[in-house]
């Protein structure tokens, strides 16, 4: 089904080649090198060196849990106007009250926000983020930065970026994105798919064969090959959005007349250009995939990466699962048993609800082909229910005018309005040790809502729409969808740009001086940021030792939503699912630090502590310490929330995502290396000179590790850190730098 080549490989001919097989001269090779559509693209928007990218983008997109905090950093740090098209969307906080906060004073500040600076306002329930940029927004041969990890939008020609709110920050006041040149790897697509096989068991499938072995982690996805062609759009869109949960950086597809007539479709034709690599083209890795060998696919909890057919965990119900409860049971630790292998029945899988929702789940094509599927069936009157969010109210008109809301709904399907919520944990969350199958993007545990310091713990599977819909045909029992009969023509797609006409302030590049922002009572200025000192003492108040740490057990999402406005009353939930101590601990670090600067010394409780002679100018701060930490989700708030509580570093053995070491250092925090990982609550890290380090590129920083009484000499790194970036720390956030500039 999918074979990684780790080689280089050459393009050519429309097959690829091994390097070693090709026998290229080495001029040969460096115009390959040149040849894809990343580097061209890249090399566009670059106004660095060849090997050091300094990005601009053709226009930003944020959602409402992201951008009220972007608008507030830019603002502090003398934001004028929006200098790009910028558009804020209305997808994550879209309910008016959650967690005792309205979320529609963030709505009407951001509309405040688009008329003052010139930007773009969707409403809520309008369309979801990422299909409004593909709707309006997106290009071929554009590129996109957006607020949301999720933000790809290869297929349509557009090499598009999900980072941490500071990095559009930066875009908006004129500064750029710094990256190394990424690696590409042709993702090869030949054959066909089958009748019942959808993009997300595509997309599952890519995600499980790449995401633990970091085969593409940080790299760009380019999407080449014949099997493109057999690909409707919606198709390739579902593919590309889940690219996020391989790690890599960003995606980029071949275009052709789909995509042209995609573009057609939506009164763009001006945004269509075809793009094709050069012939040949050099990638640094492949990935090929026969899609006729592709299977419906499952991804069982707890990461998008845990993936099987669905055939084989029906035939392999007992050990599959089995292995899922065990680990359930150790995320739990020993409170009221996580169960899930009490969902085999005699007459099958047992599944509690189904979600079709979201960037990734609710395309026109998923939601009428699952209404085939079910039509003349029952989802039935028992504990299996099924919810269906259309992802714009472009696709939902179009569906409801074709009849597929109508058939879903005389099904027992519940019809929703574009909403990210079940995605995140905000909508639609599963009971306790509930089986959810969704066609959303993700399923890290808890993240859908459920809390692990209560007890509370459900599983939840990806799954693609098709066999979501075979299965409520089935009364809820795990049925992959190559196994039911349905007509698969459906009707033809149109899009009605009058929704969005009579709706949607149009606002970008054209400020309003006089416009006044609007805040809400839940609404706050970011508190001051001390910068780092010479010294540092630095106290380890969580340690996780699991292989990956997610940013939603960083930060939750979900309930949390409504305080992101908010970075101190935000900031009480930092690790509330992983460590619900943290906050306390962190909270005594800051405090003493807190002293130490009104008094000029470290409190002697301290001192007699750490046992060493600590030198003048200080500062104490605290730090998590994780294994890979930062997978997953863009939200800075995981770093963030860190900082406000006195936050001063992370010590990793890896970061998973640039996205999250991008964010602990536009929050002034040292995105620390160490080698090995000895370290327990309580340790501390004393590091002299680290200034002179941080601007030095030194790969080995002595450091003292002070554990249980004991001293032990250790070395730590920071990796390769830019100038900006090292006088960002230096400063002490994004904020104070754009300040001193």
């Amino acid at each position: 089904m999918i074979r990684l080549i780790k080689s280089g490989v050459y393009y050519t001919g429309g097959k690829l080649v091994k390097e070693n097989v090709a026998f290229m001269r080495e001029e040969q090779k460096r115009a390959a090198i040149k040849g894809t559509l990343a580097y061209r693209i890249l090399s566009a928007h670059n106004s660095g060196d060849d090997d050091h990218l300094k990005i601009k983008f053709d226009a930003l997109a944020s959602h409402d849990i992201t951008y009220v905090g972007i608008i507030q950093t830019a603002k502090a740090s003398g934001l004028k106007k929006f200098p790009v098209p910028y558009t804020l969307t209305n997808c994550h906080n879209s309910l008016c009250a959650v967690g005792g906060t309205i979320n529609e004073d963030d709505h009407l500040f951001g509309l405040s926000a688009a008329k003052k600076y010139g930007g773009n306002f969707v409403p809520p329930h309008l369309a979801v983020i990422h299909q409004y940029m593909r709707e309006m927004e997106a290009g071929c041969g554009k590129m996109i930065l957006g607020s949301d990890s999720h933000t790809r939008y290869g297929a349509l020609g557009t090499m598009a970026v999900g980072e941490g709110g500071p990095e559009l920050v930066k875009q908006l006041l004129g500064q750029t994105y710094d990256v190394a040149r990424p690696k590409v790897i042709a993702v090869y697509l030949k054959g066909k798919l089958k009748k019942g096989v959808g993009p997300h068991d595509v997309a599952i499938a890519l995600v499980g064969a790449t995401f633990k072995k970091g085969f593409v982690k940080n790299c760009v996805l380019e999407f080449v090959g014949p099997g493109i062609r057999n690909l409707s759009m919606d198709y390739r869109l579902g593919i590309d959005v889940m690219t996020t949960e391989t790690a890599c950086l960003s995606s980029i597809w071949e275009t052709d007349e789909l995509t042209e007539q995609y573009f057609k479709i939506h009164g763009r034709e001006e945004a269509y250009k075809p793009l094709h690599p050069a012939d040949p083209a050099y990638y640094d890795g492949a990935v090929v995939i026969d899609l006729s060998r592709v299977e419906p696919m499952i991804a069982l909890p707890f990461h998008p990466s845990n993936s099987y057919t669905i055939r084989e965990v029906i035939d392999n119900a007992r050990d599959i699962l089995g292995e899922v409860e065990e680990a359930g049971n150790r995320l739990k630790g020993g409170k009221k048993p996580f169960r899930l292998l009490d969902k085999i029945t005699p007459q099958g899988i047992q599944v509690s609800q189904g979600i079709i929702a979201g960037c990734a789940g609710g395309t026109y094509e998923n939601v009428a082909e699952a209404a085939e599927i079910l039509r003349g069936h029952s989802c039935g009157f028992d504990e299996f229910s099924l919810s269906v969010y259309p992802q714009s109210q472009p696709v939902f008109k179009c569906l409801a005018d074709n009849g597929y809301v109508s058939s879903l709904m005389e099904s027992g399907a519940v019809i929703k309005t574009a909403f990210c919520g079940p995605c995140f944990g905000a909508g639609d969350t599963p009971a306790d040790n509930g089986f959810s199958i969704r066609h959303t993007t993700r399923n890290f545990e808890n993240r859908e809502g459920s809390k692990l310091g209560e007890g509370q713990l459900a599983a939840v599977a990806l799954m693609d729409a098709r066999s979501i819909a075979a299965t409520a045909a089935n009364g809820g029992m795990l049925t992959p969808a190559t196994e039911v009969q349905y007509t698969k023509k459906i009707k033809k797609y149109y899009f009605d740009k009058a929704i969005y006409d009579h709706r949607v302030y149009r606002g970008a590049l054209k400020p309003d001086k006089k416009a006044e922002l609007i805040y809400g009572n839940n609404i706050a200025d970011w508190p001051e940021q001390i910068p780092i000192t010479k010294n540092v003492l630095i106290k380890a108040v969580s340690v996780i030792n699991d292989p990956v740490t997610t940013t939603d057990e960083l930060i939750p999402s979900g309930e949390t939503s409504s305080y992101r406005s908010n970075p101190l009353r935000l900031a009480e939930f930092a690790l509330s699912r992983k460590d619900p101590a943290y906050v306390g601990r962190a909270k005594e670090v800051k405090a003493a630090e807190e002293e130490r600067r009104a008094n000029g010394t470290l409190p002697e409780e301290v001192l007699s502590e750490v046992g060493i002679t600590i030198a003048p100018d200080t500062m104490y701060g605290s730090c998590v310490v994780a294994r890979k930490p930062g997978d997953g989700s863009a939200r800075e708030q995981a770093a963030s929330c860190q900082r406000v509580l006195g936050g001063v570093a992370n010590i990793a053995l890896e970061y998973a995502t640039k996205r999250y070491r991008s964010n602990l250092i536009n929050w002034g925090m040292l995105p620390l290396l160490s080698k090995s990982f000895d370290y327990k609550v309580g340790d501390y890290i004393y590091i002299e000179n680290i200034t002179d380090y941080v601007k030095t590129d030194n790969p080995n920083i002595p450091a003292k590790l002070i554990s249980n009484g004991k001293v032990k000499n250790i070395y730590l790194g920071l990796g390769a850190l830019t100038e900006e970036e090292k006088k960002i720390i230096l400063s002490g956030c994004l904020i104070n730098y754009n300040k001193t500039k």
